[in-house]
């Protein structure tokens, strides 16, 4: 059996993360349920130990081309273990003491696995494995404080998860009915002589699923309430990792198992990618709650991160351009992120009037992380926008990069909506309260946003490889 000399070593990132959980949640059952904390500290562990596996592994398929370890999965490896030890870092303080912090750190190592397991897919079948594996336990932390609004946002984000997750399922029946396989060099070989009509239909519904991971249009519902009624933490978690997975998986379906088969692949992403980064600006303008505005500028940023999709296997720039933009985003929207955790009872814009008298270095590192999500130089995501306005450009869609443009300049407005009253007088009386891991998590995300967008040149050639 060809199955039994399969090296599950080909998957070692994804076998200590699974290890860490299964172990976690043994340890918890016997650990006091005031002191849980070694729980977190082996999926940080894990996490790490991840990272390096990742960076040395060499490239190849692993059993029978149903996961593929290549410049993408390297890349989407090291931006999500690296996001989850930022999440589990942000969860320190909240989490002290709580007694079920052993299944916090359990379930945020589980959804994290799911999303690994997503960005290397090379088979529908395991790509909808992968898409419950990261969606069920994503469910359960946004709801884990058992309170209105997280139950609510809990719920919100289940029933969109559940109607597009079933959307998936019909999209792979359909493209199975059109290519008679699953796995994606089969579809590549058989859909282009296959029914055009059923291959659209399948890939639409695919990429639905996916994009709701992502947090996209047409799938981009949830986000909102999710993310302003879960804990900060979980937000930041919901609004990088999964959506780091989903664009990865996108990228890969339209290379290895769309291209030559007739679908109107680059047209359907660009369509989405506008859409995304429009309606997410627009709602954005006037929030006030901090969190829904972080919200929808996630959405946006799913449009921006879209380039790149729409045009691969057109220009050699859409790989690098994605997974610069990829590890620009997530380092900056977390430390954007971690000056909300850092800072827990202030909620809406008004409240953070003052910031820079009171705080002045988590003033700067939120104006670092904001600007950075606008695309200011020098930032990281500066570069990210810059490769993916190129790859766009070079890829046929001058008229996409001018829409993201425009909408980059309009998104301005609302980052600096947040940050103008950072730098106003403020009457309050003393001090903030302050979490102090999560200000040290944003004063590095902040620092590790501009130092990345200065190193940008070599960490673009390295990404180029396949």
């Amino acid at each position: 059996m060809a199955g039994m000399a399969e090296n599950p070593l080909d998957l070692l990132p994804e076998v200590l993360l699974a290890a860490s959980a299964v172990g976690g949640l043994l340890l918890g059952c016997w650990l006091p349920r005031a002191r849980q904390w070694p729980v977190a500290a082996l999926g940080c562990g894990a996490a790490a130990a991840g990272i390096a596996a990742a960076a040395l592994q060499p490239p190849g398929p692993a059993f029978g081309g149903a996961f593929v370890v290549d410049g993408v999965t390297s890349a989407s490896r090291v931006v999500v273990l690296g996001g989850l030890l930022v999440v589990l870092a942000l969860s320190v303080r909240p989490l002290a003491a709580h007694p079920r912090q052993s299944e916090h750190a359990v379930l945020l190592q589980l959804a994290s696995l799911g999303a690994l397991l997503l960005a290397g897919s090379a088979d529908l079948l395991l790509l909808a494995a992968a898409y419950l594996l990261a969606s069920v336990p994503s469910y359960v932390l946004a709801g884990f404080g058992k309170d209105a609004a997280g139950t609510e946002a809990a719920m919100k984000y289940y029933v969109v998860g559940a109607l597009l997750g079933i959307v998936m399922l019909g999209g792979i029946v359909l493209l199975y009915a059109a290519a008679r396989g699953v796995g994606y060099p089969a579809l590549r070989a058989e859909l282009p002589g296959g029914p055009l009509a059923l291959a659209t239909g399948g890939v639409v519904a695919v990429s639905a699923g996916l994009l709701f991971k992502a947090g996209g249009v047409p799938g981009h519902f949830w986000v909102p309430d999710a993310v302003q009624g879960s804990a900060a933490p979980v937000a930041a978690f919901l609004t990088t990792v999964p959506k780091v997975a989903a664009l990865a998986a996108l990228y890969r379906l339209g290379a290895e198992a769309v291209a030559g088969a007739g679908v109107p692949w680059a047209a359907l992403v660009a369509v989405v990618s506008a859409a995304s980064m429009t309606l997410g600006n627009l709602a954005a303008f006037f929030q006030q709650d901090v969190r829904r505005l972080l919200a929808y500028s996630t959405i946006s940023q799913v449009g921006y991160l879209l380039l790149p999709v729409a045009v691969v296997g057109r220009t050699e720039l859409a790989q690098p351009a994605l997974l610069f933009y990829l590890a620009a985003y997530a380092l900056t929207n977390l430390g954007a992120f971690a000056v909300v955790c850092a800072l827990p009872g202030l909620r809406t814009i008004d409240a953070y009037r003052g910031l820079g008298r009171h705080s002045p270095a988590l003033a700067g590192a939120l104006a670092v992380c904001l600007l950075g999500l606008v695309g200011t130089p020098p930032t990281a995501v500066f570069l990210g926008k810059v490769t993916a306005f190129s790859a766009a450009v070079d890829g046929g869609f001058a008229w996409l990069a001018v829409v993201a443009a425009a909408n980059t300049v309009a998104s301005l407005f609302y980052y600096l909506r947040w940050i103008a009253p950072t730098v106003a007088p403020s009457d309050a009386p003393g001090p903030l309260d302050r979490v102090r891991s999560a200000a040290v998590v944003a004063y590095a995300a902040a620092a590790g946003s501009v130092a990345l967008g200065v190193a940008g040149g070599p960490v673009l050639a390295l990404l180029k490889i396949p």
